[in-house]
């Protein structure tokens, strides 16, 4: 029988019992889909099968298939990686909550729902009910195949969704007031579902934090498959990759990467962070890039919260190694490849003329990667008719030396709340300071306001581009990157082509 210390839910399939903890019901490892794995691998996610009895919910499903990174252990084994975990603060269909459902990000490489950075019991407690999932990442998700759907981590997205939709009631969700958000490929797959017709109704808000703007085409994406075959011994067809088994694609996603440089002159852009993988163009599951959609009006009656973080790029150059040591050549390599349009580095050197090396080395990665992407979404879904409410996080990282500024992932430990747990809390300093406390509660108050009403307590983005910046001082100001604005202002964020056919 459930007791107060084991709630118990009645799902479509069957009854889940969860655990309670700090007040709040928590259901861990939720099956939303079937394994993909055997005949279903490579497909597109299929329904759940009903079970009789009680099953557990109280341990993190298996991350996907993924490189040894970021905390994640591909130890931790097993095929049923198609899980979701809700936290309630009360578990009854009659309770109407907003609901909060988050994407991880990762690269579309790597990352799960399962990590500690991710724990939704700071969110729930501001009377929501909040979901975290896993979705299949590299070549199991988002590898080109024909005789495949086309970008099946999405796909997966789209199942926890539709899982959301019809039991999320029996958690003491309103299944009319769903909010999708997720940072950097977790952005950019929040970006991608306002531009699907198969997510179409299925959640009335969306925020979307560091969105990147690498989405491929799908020349593009199959000869990256070409690349993986060719490093595996197998044709690039899907009976080839099919005798591939889950566990060894990682490292050939991680070889490709190593020696992305080989194909600069066929894959362009996507070669200088490397990033093999991402959402695919394909005209069916996926019909045109986000900004395209937005701007046609595909998602106009979705409110859209959007941002990114000042110093977006210093992490990975912190990561890269060239932290302090960016030398003329790297930064007349970034801006060759990455600044818009013919003339496009001399005009970054021309807009900021007293800019060193490495903070043009800085700028033109992070406007490029995520923060013109933002920008323009929200210019993109403006255009279409939607309201969208812009921010900027400038608030300068304490930890790791305090040299990172407002680097990207600062926002997802301050939206979580989880200041000491977790890699990202690096970040934030031990111990967190009174102002990373007061500022993780404005970013909570204001994304679980924007999902209970709509409005997460500043002006609507418009043409004044009215951004709330999110520092120990909190203003609502014209968005503060200018220049980079009107360096990026032609630019169209259209999907990435091969290069050499």
């Amino acid at each position: 029988m459930p007791s107060e210390s084991e709630p118990e839910v009645r799902t479509v399939a069957g009854v889940l019992r969860g655990c309670r903890e700090a007040g709040l019901a928590v259901f861990r490892g939720i099956r939303y889909a079937e394994p993909p794995v055997d005949a279903l691998r490579f497909a597109a996610p299929q329904l759940v099968s009903h079970w009789d009895g009680v099953r557990p919910a109280v341990a993190y499903g298996p991350p996907p298939p993924q490189p040894d990174a970021f905390g994640v252990s591909p130890q931790d084994t097993g095929d049923d990686w198609l899980t979701l975990n809700v936290w309630t603060p009360d578990p009854d269909p009659a309770a109407g909550l907003p609901v909060m459902v988050w994407i991880p990000g990762g690269g579309y490489l790597v990352g799960c729902s399962g990590l500690p950075q991710y724990d939704g019991g700071h969110l729930a407690r501001s009377a929501t009910v909040v979901v975290t999932l896993n979705y299949r990442l590299g070549f199991e998700g988002f590898g080109q195949l024909d005789g495949a759907p086309a970008n099946r981590g999405l796909l997966d997205q789209v199942a926890a969704l539709e899982w959301v939709r019809d039991n999320i009631r029996a958690f003491g969700g309103d299944p009319g007031r769903v909010t999708v958000f997720g940072q950097s490929a977790g952005g950019g797959s929040v970006a991608a579902l306002l531009a699907m017709p198969r997510a179409a109704g299925l959640f009335r808000r969306a925020v979307a934090q560091s969105v990147p703007g690498t989405f491929f085409s799908p020349d593009l994406a199959a000869d990256v498959t070409a690349a993986c075959a060719a490093e595996l011994g197998v044709p690039p067809t899907l009976a080839g990759l099919s005798t591939v088994t889950p566990a060894r694609l990682p490292a050939v996603a991680e070889a490709v990467s190593a020696g992305i440089v080989r194909w600069r002159e066929r894959w362009g852009s996507i070669t200088h962070r490397p990033i093999p993988f991402a959402p695919v163009v394909d005209g069916d599951v996926l019909p045109a890039t986000p900004w395209r959609a937005l701007a046609d009006g595909a998602a106009r009656d979705v409110d859209l919260l959007v941002g990114h973080t000042r110093d977006e790029h210093r992490l990975f150059s912190l990561l890269d190694g060239v932290l302090g040591q960016v030398t003329p050549e790297q930064t007349g390599t970034a801006l060759r490849m990455l600044a818009p349009g013919p003339h496009g580095a001399a005009r970054y050197r021309e807009a900021f003329p007293d800019a060193t090396d490495e903070q043009l080395y800085e700028l033109v990665n992070a406007d490029w990667l995520f923060r013109m992407p933002s920008l323009h979404l929200a210019d993109a879904h403006l255009a279409g008719g939607g309201r969208a409410y812009l921010y900027e996080l400038t608030w300068p990282a304490p930890g790791l030396g305090g040299g990172l500024g407002a680097c990207h992932g600062l926002d997802v430990p301050l939206v979580f709340g989880n200041l000491t747990s977790g890699q990202p809390a690096l970040l934030i300093g031990d111990p967190p300071t009174p102002a990373a406390h007061e500022l993780s509660g404005q970013l909570r108050g204001a994304w679980t306001a924007f999902a209970a009403t709509g409005d997460p307590g500043w002006p609507p983005y418009d043409a004044g581009r009215r951004t709330r910046i999110f520092d120990e001082r909190p203003v609502v100001v014209a968005y503060p990157e200018e220049t980079s604005r009107l360096l990026w202002r032609d630019h169209t964020f259209a999907a990435l082509p091969l290069l050499i056919g």
